[in-house]
C-alpha cells in the first residue's frame, strides 16, 4: 500500500507547526523580557514611563495556538510517521503480495487524532482572529498612562499583544530602539495568527488522506470478504451436486 502522499504532506505540516510553535514562542519571550520592562514616553505633559504590558493583556489564543501547533508536530506527524512505519512493517508480515489491506487500530487511532488535531487548529484560527478584531483600533489614553506609569500596568480596556503593541506604537516613544523592538516582534506577533491559515489547510489535507486510506482498506476488506463467501457457497453447491 502507498503512504506516499501522506509522506509527502507529513513534513509539511510538521515544518508549518515548528514555525507556528516559533512565532509564539518569540512573543512570549518578548513578553517577558523586553515587554516586561518600561518605555519612555514623551507625552505633552512630560515624558513618563509605561509599563511595556497592560493589565487586562489576552494571552489565551497564543496558548490555544501554541497547543494547535505542538499537537500537528507531535500527534499527526511524529506519530504519524511511526503508524505509517507499523503499517508498512505488519503489511510485510501478513500479506507482502498485497497492495491493499485492512489497517490496523493504531492507524484509525491516529486517523481520528488528525481529525481532532485539524479542529483545535481551527478552533485557534476563530478564536486568535475574533479576540484581535474584538480588540481591535483602541488606543492608549496619555492621561490615563501617565496616572498609572510604571510599575504600574495601564489599567483600561482588554489587549491581544498584537494590537497593545500597535497602541504603544501610536505614542510619542522617547527611543528609536524601542520603535524597532515593537516593530520587529509585531511581524511575529501578526505572523502566527496568519500562519495557522496554512496550518489549518494542511491539517485538514492529511485528516482527508488518512480517512480516505482507511475506507480504502475498509472496502478492499469487505470485497475480499464478499469474494470469499461467493466462492464458500460455489464450491459448497458443487458438493452437492
Amino acid at each position: 500500500m502507498s503512504y506516499l502522499p501522506l509522506l509527502i504532506s507529513l513534513p509539511v505540516l510538521m515544518i508549518d507547526g515548528l514555525i507556528e510553535v516559533g512565532f509564539v514562542g518569540s512573543m512570549v519571550g518578548f513578553l517577558h523580557d523586553r515587554a516586561g520592562k518600561s518605555f519612555t514616553v514623551d507625552a505633552p505633559s512630560g515624558p513618563f514611563n509605561l509599563h511595556g504590558k497592560p493589565a487586562g493583556l489576552l494571552v489565551d489564543q497564543g496558548h490555544t495556538s501554541n497547543g494547535a501547533a505542538g499537537t500537528a508536530v507531535i500527534l499527526v506527524g511524529i506519530l504519524g510517521f511511526l503508524t505509517i512505519w507499523h503499517e508498512r512493517r505488519r503489511t510485510r508480515k501478513t500479506s507482502p503480495t498485497t497492495t491493499i489491506h485492512p489497517h490496523s487500530g493504531l492507524f484509525t487511532f491516529w486517523t481520528i487524532l488528525t481529525i481532532l488535531s485539524a479542529m483545535l487548529t481551527l478552533a485557534a484560527l476563530i478564536y486568535t482572529f475574533v479576540l484581535t478584531a474584538q480588540t481591535d483600533n483602541q488606543t492608549i489614553d496619555l492621561a490615563v498612562a501617565a496616572a498609572n506609569s510604571d510599575p504600574l500596568m495601564y489599567p483600561d480596556d482588554k489587549w491581544t499583544p498584537e494590537n497593545w503593541f500597535v497602541a504603544v506604537l501610536a505614542l510619542p516613544l522617547a527611543h528609536d530602539s524601542d520603535r524597532r523592538d515593537i516593530r520587529n516582534n509585531l511581524r511575529l506577533m501578526r505572523g502566527w495568527r496568519w500562519n495557522l491559515i496554512p496550518l489549518f489547510i494542511f491539517g485538514v489535507g492529511i485528516a482527508g488522506l488518512a480517512v480516505w486510506e482507511l475506507f480504502r482498506g475498509r472496502k478492499w476488506m469487505r470485497t475480499r470478504t464478499t469474494e470469499g463467501e461467493s466462492v464458500e457457497k460455489f464450491r459448497h453447491s458443487g458438493n452437492q451436486s
